[in-house]
Parts: structure tokens; C-alpha cells; sequence
């Protein structure tokens, strides 16, 4: 017996949607700031653990006196990857997990590549640059968004 499954409509998925959004429960700045202190913990170990040993394995030294210094690149190419690859095939970073925090496209569709990287690359970068200011938005907008969360149409919320 075959069945034909008939495609939903708009109308039907939008009401869908809206229901289910009015129930999502979004995470705040504080949530969001231990969890980022804690990624910020998990990236420091992963440096140490396997960026320095192998600096010093290879002779190479491990001062980031300067921003073009060998260390100073890979600890900073092990912080992009980490927040890059956690947010795309787990929708969330360890300090996330831990808190029960997931990262969402606003539109309910699944991340994308370039929605990752334009979150936790050029939206961080520019939301660090202004002072931090960036992170405030989310204690003072409706949805908790950051900077970030506002150029990428991300939400951050409780699983």
C-alpha cells in the first residue's frame, strides 16, 4: 500500500511555527556569558594541551608578543575552528551544552555554513571590536540577540 503524502501549506506551517515559537524560551546575557567563560576555558586547554606541546616540539617559539606571531595565529585558528565547527554540526559549543543552550536560525531552518561563519567569525570579530558593546545587545533586545545573532538572523535558546 502506498501512501501519497501531500505537501503541507504555508498557511498551516507558518500557524505551525508560530505556536512553536511562542514557546521557545531564549537565553539571557548571563546564561550566555558563563557559557561563554567556559568555552573560553575549553579553547585555552586545547592550546595548551596541543598547540604549545607541539610549538615546543617543533622548537618554535610559543611568545604571542606580537599579533603575526606562529602562536599568536594557531591559538587564534583553534578558537575560530572550535566556536566554528561546535555551532555547525552540534548547534552549540561544550559551554552551551552544559547550560542547555542551543544556537538556531531565526527562521527555523537548519545552520548553514555561511550563516555559521558570519556568526562566530565576522559578527564576533565586529561585536569584540566595538568594546563588547556587541554582547550588551543581548541583556537589552527583545529576543536576547547580540550583535552577532542580528547579522547572522540567529537566536540563542534553552533546549
Amino acid at each position: 500500500m502506498t501512501e501519497k503524502y501531500l505537501p503541507v501549506p504555508v498557511e498551516a506551517r507558518n500557524e505551525t511555527y508560530a505556536n512553536v515559537s511562542s514557546h521557545v524560551r531564549y537565553a539571557g546575557f548571563w546564561m550566555r556569558f558563563w557559557a561563554y567563560l567556559l568555552d573560553l576555558l575549553v579553547v585555552a586547554s586545547l592550546n595548551r594541551l596541543l598547540i604549545f606541546p607541539f610549538f615546543h616540539l617543533l622548537d618554535i617559539s610559543v611568545d604571542r608578543t606580537n599579533m603575526f606571531a606562529p602562536a599568536t595565529i594557531a591559538t587564534t585558528l583553534t578558537f575560530y575552528a572550535y566556536f566554528v565547527l561546535m555551532t555547525k554540526f552540534f548547534q552549540q559549543t561544550l559551554g552551551k551544552m552544559v547550560f542547555g543552550l542551543k544556537v538556531i536560525d531565526e527562521s527555523g531552518k537548519p545552520l548553514t555554513w555561511t550563516t555559521v561563519l558570519f556568526r562566530e567569525v565576522i559578527g564576533k570579530f565586529i561585536a569584540k571590536t566595538i568594546l563588547f558593546i556587541g554582547f550588551l545587545f543581548v541583556a537589552f533586545s527583545e529576543k536576547k540577540k547580540g550583535m552577532h545573532d542580528q547579522f547572522a538572523d540567529t537566536l540563542v535558546i534553552h533546549e
